[in-house]
């Protein structure tokens, strides 16, 4: 039994790489190690020789397990994906801060406290008293521009 044959080497690389999967889960590396298989069966039948084809057929291997299996593994490993929203402005609009310095009047700029932080903020132009109660509209650059909040909001 000879180590040094390209059968084995392919092989043994294979089902290091389908084990790694278990430390580096995605299932990603598994297909990897499967077009190694593939290879190795391919060298075995006399299909392949020498290592640039092998090579070759590893990278087509690996692209078509890929491609065609790693929908149905997501599906029935998962995983923890999620989407979250991207627009951070989105997430700020309509949310209630309160003043820690005054706001205002005109462009004058004041501080508000927002989840837990305090921003920078910006009026709607009139003067914004400490501890009013503000919504938050949008952001400018770090700022947040706000508005006093009403009695009936």
């Amino acid at each position: 039994m000879e180590f040094s044959n390209p059968i084995f080497i392919w092989i043994a690389v294979g089902l290091v790489l389908m084990l790694a999967e278990i430390i580096l889960p995605g299932g990603i590396v598994i297909f990897l190690g499967a077009a190694c298989v593939v290879v190795a069966g391919a060298l075995t039948l006399g299909w392949v020789e020498g290592f640039v084809q092998a090579l070759t057929l590893w990278f087509i291997a690996a692209i078509v397990l890929l491609l065609a299996f790693r929908q149905l593994t997501q599906r029935l490993v998962g995983g923890d994906s999620h989407v979250d929203n991207t627009d951070e402005e989105f997430d700020l609009y309509n949310q209630v801060a309160v003043v820690k310095a005054v706001i205002g009047p005109a462009q004058q700029q004041g501080r508000v406290e927002f989840q837990g932080s305090e921003w920078p903020a910006l009026g709607d132009g009139s003067e914004i008293p400490i501890g009013a109660r503000v919504r938050v509209i949008c952001r400018e650059n770090i700022a947040l521009v706000v508005e006093p909040l009403t009695e009936q909001a």
